[in-house]
């Protein structure tokens, strides 16, 4: 029996808070799968402010409760936003819409007591669309035992059935996602058997290098790496953090918060930002590295995407703390798939499997008991 092809919409708005990424896909939710438009539209300067104001007050979860009225009305913003953005969409394309994946804005993450708070009214969105809405991806998740991320790591394993029969790549298949934070999923054989890819956090990704920038500029991220390669290493400060910081445990998520900038807080902006992103590129390649070792995988080569990997100065920090000679770097966009948009197409895929009850999550990438599905559907029309 043919399967039913899905035309979905996801949005995905990450810890960089600069805006909403939208991808439409076509996809059975198995391993179907065609990129419709993808686009991007960034936070005006008002809500970008709130929300970034938002997180930093946000450390735990009775901050959750002080601060719920601002929640709420930085919530209703935040989804009215990504309603015009998908209004903006709808109109450009000539598509059937059948399902709305809406991941939202992470303002809090703590699986230890399991709770993660995504900004976004999958409610409001419904009754504005009269489409079907899926958000709150990781709550079920948190739920059965799981760090609720990365949630991405099956749509990886897809992407790399794609790439390794269009481009006859061998196994193991690394797909590493730099977005706040750095993530990696390791397809290790056939993706088709059940179970051969795994998924971890493995440092930071832009956070530290984003905060830097947008508390001595006005500005939001290093573009290209450029402030970072006008500026010198500290090599005592770096020694000194990368002793100082230790990842005890890859088998937990990560977040923003559980970094920091203030080991560089004397330093000129330019040597703070070189020292930030040589500090990130070493936590990434000790992590890569790691993950290697401890699934006893040698990699034939590394695929990346997300907004970091357009970061000149930290990829070539990466490439050198790695030193293997023999692994080759790449851009997942030389595979034909567009960098910028993985997640976003990915969250448009999670909606297709949360709404047909198949696995988002597995214990070999959340840690969760059991393979299981998540997400919130509503039907509010």
């Amino acid at each position: 029996m043919k399967k039913k092809i899905f035309t979905s919409i996801g949005l995905m708005s990450g810890t960089s808070m600069d805006g909403v990424d939208l991808s439409v896909i076509r996809s059975d939710g198995n391993d179907q799968f065609s990129s419709i438009y993808d686009t991007y539209k960034e936070f005006d300067d008002g809500l970008y402010n709130q929300l970034i104001s938002l997180r930093d007050k946000i450390s735990n979860s009775t901050d959750l409760e002080t601060h719920s009225k601002e929640i709420n009305e930085i919530e209703k913003k935040f989804t009215l936003f990504n309603s015009h953005l998908i209004n903006e969409v709808i109109k450009d394309i000539n598509e059937d819409i059948d399902l709305i994946g809406f991941h939202g804005q992470t303002v809090f993450h703590d699986p230890n007591i399991q709770i993660s708070k995504q900004l976004g009214d999958g409610r409001l969105l419904s009754s504005l669309f009269k489409k079907i809405v899926i958000n709150n991806f990781r709550q079920n998740d948190l739920n059965h035992g799981g760090q609720g991320a990365p949630l991405t790591p099956i749509f990886h394993n897809l992407i790399s059935k794609i790439i390794q029969k269009k481009f006859k790549l061998k196994f193991p298949i690394s797909i590493i996602n730099i977005g706040g934070i750095t993530n990696i999923t390791q397809i290790k054989g056939d993706p088709n058997k059940s179970m051969n890819f795994f998924a971890y956090d493995v440092g930071p990704g832009n956070c530290l290098i984003d905060n830097w920038v947008r508390n001595n500029l006005k500005s939001k991220f290093d573009k290209d790496g450029k402030y970072a390669n006008t500026g010198n290493v500290d090599d005592l400060i770096l020694n000194q953090a990368i002793d100082n910081f230790e990842i005890k445990s890859y088998e937990t998520s990560l977040d923003v918060k559980d970094f920091d900038t203030s080991f560089v807080k004397g330093l000129s902006f330019e040597d703070g930002c070189a020292t930030l992103s040589k500090f990130t590129a070493y936590l990434i390649a000790d992590g890569l590295t790691k993950i290697n070792q401890k699934n006893k995988v040698d990699p034939h080569q590394y695929i990346f995407c997300g907004g970091g990997r357009k970061n000149k100065f930290l990829m070539q920090s990466i490439k050198s703390y790695l030193g293997n000679k023999n692994i080759i770097i790449k851009d997942i966009d030389d595979y034909n798939f567009n960098g910028n948009f993985i997640e976003s197409q990915a969250f448009a895929y999670l909606a297709i499997r949360s709404y047909l009850d198949l696995p988002i999550s597995f214990p070999n990438t959340t840690r969760c008991e059991k393979a299981i599905s998540g997400g919130e559907v509503f039907k509010n029309f």
